[in-house]
């Protein structure tokens, strides 16, 4: 006993001994050995606060409800809540609320699992309008974000594509290109950056004979041209020296050891003229659906866009993120101020399609925290086609919200190349909780259609959702964003169309027709 208490004088002597001796920190030098305890609750505070300080739904950029109801999704466990909900909802402004149909000849199935695997395909067939050769009517209407690999360790994107390949969804590779570990059978959008990984020569310039013969080696169904990411609109990716490996810079064609930053804009076009010429080019060349991805900000590239698309050149679809950030790390002013968030976003674009007459042309994507049932309901009656999921399938294979994802250092193992900590991440397990989580979404989904009175979460309109100033009152979607009468659902052709689908889904699953009403 005498030896550990003269062990432990002799540590915090040399703590004091070190603390004393250095200029770096003020705190330590005043105070010794004790300022280390400041420190120490700092680096933990994000935890301390994570489980014991804050509230339900008070945590951001996810609450412990919403964590808690993903982790729970994703393990097929009761994902129920009781005792009514903890939001503000007296106070709180811009609180959606999902307005229910007291009668509909939608009749849903009561099993707490029931719908877990019914398909919900698009409303839309992809690259249709302008009869691309690959056009196809994406199996989901809720896909995996972009996150590359290297951002991501590749045990989470092996357990992302085979969860992808489980829920019969599909998986964006993010822009640092496609891997050896997306090649487990999921379908996949191969998203073209700024650096144009995985289709570049040696100088790094776009190289459309790389870009074909990638695309034709993988189930690549749609290719999405990035020009900016809610994260960091207008930055360019940054991929950190710590994380950029051996493997990493073989396949994006960079050096190992070394931050891999890209440019943040495109060098192959300069323009909405040239970026449309190069959208037909590569969709001529590789016959599969082309499009865009953007935050939003100043509206000029859309007014222009929108000016110079016809009928024989179109982007398929418009992958709108919002300015909430993502999976991707940003200087804090880019995370928290440039680009608008989501909705704000989404229907300021939307809405000048519409008043185009261009919205059956084009498939909508809509990003940036729609993982959350109401989120996404909320993004269909706005208009989106589908949604795509980030930070949230990163919480179902076991992300805990560390916000280390810059640091190589995620303790679970999902934003790190660290050996050790990637070890941690079992691809097999966690790729069924990522399907099962995708799978339990779609039937909230499917489940608040039916309640709303319709087959489908892309039949739902701006009228059915109100969102409320606290218990003063409540104004719908359409009013507040502005929309026409028209706005925020597909055609009557296509409403019809998807009907008929989601009828013919199977004996078990057959619904019918949806009154309104």
């Amino acid at each position: 006993m005498k030896a550990l208490a003269a062990l432990g004088a002799a540590v915090v002597g040399a703590v004091a001994a070190r603390d004393l001796a250095q200029k770096e920190h003020a705190l330590k030098r005043n105070f010794p050995v004790i300022a280390n305890f400041r420190y120490l609750l700092e680096s933990v505070g994000p935890e301390l606060r994570q489980y014991i300080v804050t509230s339900n739904d008070e945590e951001r950029p996810f609450s412990r409800d919403q964590r808690r109801w993903v982790y729970a999704s994703a393990k097929l466990q009761n994902n129920y809540f009781g005792f009514g909900t903890d939001n503000d909802l007296e106070t709180q402004s811009g609180y959606p609320i999902i307005k229910h149909r007291t009668f509909a000849q939608v009749a849903p199935p009561t099993s707490s699992h029931a719908g877990e695997e019914t398909p919900l395909p698009v409303a839309k067939v992809v690259g249709g309008p302008r009869k691309r050769a690959g056009a196809f009517r994406p199996d989901s209407v809720v896909n995996l974000s972009g996150m590359s690999f290297g951002s991501l360790s590749s045990n989470a994107i092996v357990a992302l594509n085979e969860g992808a390949r489980l829920a019969g969804c599909m998986q964006n590779t993010g822009e640092g290109a496609l891997s050896p570990h997306h090649r487990q059978g999921g379908d996949l959008v191969f998203q073209i950056g700024t650096a144009y990984f995985g289709c570049r020569d040696a100088d790094g310039n776009f190289d459309l004979a790389r870009l074909k013969d990638l695309v034709a080696s993988a189930p690549v169904k749609m290719i999405e041209i990035k020009l900016s990411q809610g994260a960091k609109p207008g930055l360019g990716g940054m991929l950190p020296a710590a994380k950029v490996t051996q493997e990493i810079a073989e396949i994006r064609g960079i050096q190992p050891g070394v931050d891999c930053a890209s440019p943040s804009r495109h060098r192959v076009f300069s323009d909405v003229d040239s970026m449309l010429d190069f959208v037909e080019m590569v969709a001529t060349e590789t016959g599969l659906p082309v499009g865009i991805k953007s935050a939003v900000g100043n509206m000029d590239f859309w007014d222009d866009l929108i000016a110079a698309m016809g009928p024989e050149r179109m982007v398929d679809f418009i992958n709108i993120d919002g300015g909430e950030g993502g999976t991707g790390a940003a200087p804090l002013v880019f995370a928290d101020s440039v680009a608008f968030p989501f909705r704000v976003a989404f229907s300021k674009v939307y809405k000048r399609f519409a008043d185009a007459g261009l919205c059956d042309d084009i498939t909508f994507i809509g990003a940036g925290k729609l993982g959350l049932p109401d989120n996404a309901l909320v993004a269909f009656a706005l208009g989106c086609d589908m949604i795509n999921v980030g930070r949230e399938a990163m919480l179902a294979i076991g992300c805990i919200q560390a916000q280390k994802c810059h640091t190589d250092k995620c303790p679970t193992g999902v934003a790190t190349q660290d050996a050790w900590l990637m070890r941690g991440l079992d691809p097999q397990l966690k790729a069924a909780r990522c399907a099962n989580y995708v799978k339990t979404l779609r039937r909230d989904l499917l489940k608040v259609s039916e309640a709303v009175g319709v087959a489908h979460p892309g039949l739902i309109t701006a009228d059915d959702i109100d969102l409320i100033d606290g218990l003063q009152s409540s104004r719908p979607l359409r009013d507040v964003f502005g929309y026409g009468r028209k706005w925020g659902t597909v055609s009557p052709a296509l409403a019809e169309e998807i009907t008929e689908i989601m009828l013919n889904v199977g004996p078990q699953e057959a619904r019918t027709p949806a009154a309104r009403g």
